[in-house]
């Protein structure tokens, strides 16, 4: 089983300002568990992003030394919570990657097994999917991924930079003519300002990118902080944690140093192109 994944972006920044207001007050969650009546348990869950009701809220910002007056954005921030995603509308929850990605304003993401879902042509995103997933599963994958998409061109838009290895781009996953119509849409989507594209030549031999696929999601307030995330065969795992973020951040720094700039790479798809 994976690491049970953690609540989404809106319900950990919560938690984080409690956690923030109670170490101002100078308390320790023993002392709001008795004052609350809470057990530590959830002075704790709260923390980490189970929402109060509003009216815990209220009486945790009383506890907190916050005037009345003072709420407002509190409060806010928890309607701001407990909000529905439009991912919601597809099936899924609060706690997977798209609730994560869907808060952040950069995704940095190093692939060795295919081309990134936010660079996919429908016809590459329905080759990995109908081979999993039963047609209607299948069908609403795509349109979630879809979706996901648009916050490419639309306001408020992510900033995406992808860094593939070349065997990305040689793995057929779809007949010649839609293959080379993925790579093709893989170079017209470098004209946005929005995407950055290099790719890491298999003439470079081995490198530390070996290791796998990762993510790194950044968000618009700098106090929040950078997530690492990563899927495996058996689930998924993400962090927050300074020191595994910081690895996260040199291993794909040192990666597009590895890798040829965006014209460089954009001609190596093009000779991909040719020989396919």
């Amino acid at each position: 089983m994976g690491v049970p994944r953690k609540p989404n972006h809106a319900r950990r920044q919560l938690g984080r300002t409690l956690r923030k207001l109670r170490e101002r007050a100078r308390m320790s969650q023993d002392e709001v568990a008795r004052e609350m009546h809470f057990s530590k348990a959830k002075v704790s869950r709260l923390e980490l992003g189970q929402l109060p009701n509003r009216y815990e809220l209220m009486a945790l910002l009383d506890l907190y030394g916050v005037i009345v007056s003072d709420y407002t954005p509190y409060l806010e921030m928890l309607e701001r919570a407990q909000e529905r995603g439009w991912w919601h509308i597809y099936g899924l929850d609060d706690r997977g990657y798209v609730p994560l990605e869907d808060e952040a304003c950069l995704v940095r993401e190093f692939q060795l097994g295919y081309i990134p879902g936010l660079l996919q042509t429908e016809a590459y995103m329905r080759a990995g999917f109908n081979d999993l997933r039963e047609q209607e599963r299948a069908d609403n994958d795509v349109a979630v991924r879809l979706h996901r998409q648009r916050r490419l061109t639309e306001e408020p838009t992510l900033r995406l930079h992808a860094i593939l290895d070349e065997t990305v781009l040689r793995r057929p996953v779809l007949p010649p003519a839609e293959q080379r119509a993925q790579l093709e849409h893989l170079i017209a989507v470098t004209a946005l300002p929005t995407v950055t594209v290099q790719v890491i030549p298999l003439a470079f031999g081995a490198h530390n990118g070996r290791s796998g696929t990762f993510v790194i999601l950044s968000y618009p307030d700098p106090k929040d902080p950078d997530i690492a995330y990563l899927e495996h065969g058996f689930g998924a795992w993400q962090t927050e944690k300074e020191s595994q973020v910081r690895a996260a951040r040199l291993a794909f720094e040192h990666l597009a140093d590895l890798a040829l700039d965006e014209p460089d790479s954009i001609a190596l798809i093009r000779r991909v192109i040719a020989e396919t």
